[in-house]
């Protein structure tokens, strides 16, 4: 038996630039005016999901990591503002680790519901947190990224950053936050279609839909910034649906595939676009900023606090069935080449009436690659 996971929160999570990934970075940058000035005394707390090999999903010491970030940053005076984000231009965050919570918490329902404690928690520290909260989105921000992502004040994004949920896809629900909180940033069908399809949108997209604030191309092709390639930014409508956003396809795509590949990403303009929004609340009276921020955060957070306790139990609950299936199918997708399981015979097993035991597992689950001469492959 593996060696149990210590849930409690303690000091010491929110670790110093350099510390070894994965882990959650806490770093205080001075403050920045228009010309580059920096403002002595005043600080921004930069809160940095730091483990790009596996796209910035966190682990459960990161989740400390990031609520004892916002914890620090809510409490010093100096602080201005805190920005939340991923280290490299891949991924602001894909969620929760698949790697751990297949290995670790799969069919261990208490565990995962002391950790879904934690995970409240740190959503819970974002919407308490008394400064100003951005969300700098630096690559994708899928699942549980969608979700602690949004829980912030404002969003300002990479324009080569793609944004989703993956739950019914992979054998949970986007309960962290993004059916609580969608349907205040965009339609209710949009925010349905979004958390049920499992598609992934572009930041175009988001900010169209008003999920996002502002969006900031970072790909410079021949020294200048060009706009995200893949996606379709010319305002028009096709067969009666609005195409601003959406991702090419066929030829068009491969084609801005290669200029893509030509390119190189610079991150400097995602940042001066977050240094300005801080600048401009640093340029308000703090007392009035933070009562308006708690007043509209508020529309967020009661759907949040109704819900979140009820959600921790299902989804420590769903841990003995379809999280099971649907993390043990992720975490093994190299050594099978599929990352879901077969969706349509387990329906009918279901239909059937079939219990869902090891047997069904091992029938619906993925099946290891067969080598040359037609040996399964270990894994």
């Amino acid at each position: 038996m593996s060696e149990l996971k210590d849930h409690s929160m303690g000091h010491g999570f929110a670790k110093k630039v350099g510390t070894e990934a994965p882990c959650a970075i806490y770093e205080k940058r001075p403050l920045i005016d228009p010309t580059g000035k920096e403002i002595e005394g005043l600080y921004t707390a930069w809160i940095t999901l730091n483990n790009p090999d596996q796209f910035n999903s966190y682990t459960t010491e990161m989740v400390k990591g990031v609520t004892e970030g916002f914890q620090n940053a809510s409490q010093d005076r100096s602080v201005v503002a805190v920005i939340l984000t991923g280290t490299g231009d891949k991924a602001f965050c894909t969620g929760g680790n698949t790697k751990e919570y297949d290995e670790y918490y799969s069919r261990k329902p208490n565990e995962y519901g002391e950790y879904m404690g934690l995970f409240n928690g740190m959503v819970d520290s974002i919407y308490a947190c008394k400064k100003p909260t951005l969300c700098r989105v630096n690559g994708m921000r899928i699942a549980g990224g969608q979700e602690i992502g949004g829980a912030n004040d404002i969003t300002i994004a990479s324009d080569m950053a793609m944004f989703g949920q993956a739950g019914p896809r992979h054998g949970s629900a986007p309960d962290g936050g993004a059916t609580d909180f969608l349907p205040h940033y965009m339609s209710i069908e949009n925010a349905m279609w979004s958390c049920i399809s499992c598609e992934t949108w572009s930041a175009y997209k988001m900010k169209l839909l008003g999920h996002i604030t502002e969006v900031v191309p970072v790909l410079k092709y021949v020294d200048n910034f060009i706009r995200n390639p893949m996606v379709i930014t010319d305002r028009y409508i096709e067969n009666g649906q609005i195409v601003y956003g959406e991702y090419l396809t066929g030829r068009a795509r491969e084609d801005a595939k290669g200029m893509i590949k030509s390119a190189t990403t610079d991150l400097t303009e995602l940042d001066k676009a977050v240094n300005n929004k801080v600048w401009h609340m640093a340029n308000l009276f703090p007392g009035c900023l933070q009562k308006t921020i708690d007043s509209i955060r508020s529309q967020k957070k009661a759907h949040w606090d109704a819900v979140k306790d009820y959600n921790r139990h299902w989804l420590a609950a769903n841990m003995m069935g379809e999280a099971h299936l649907g993390f043990r199918a992720f975490n093994t997708r190299k050594e099978t080449g599929k990352d879901v399981i077969d969706f349509i015979a387990y329906r009918q097993a279901i239909a059937a009436g079939r219990p869902l035991d090891q047997q069904l597992f091992d029938e619906i689950l993925p099946k290891p690659k067969k080598t040359s001469n037609g040996e399964q492959k270990q894994g």
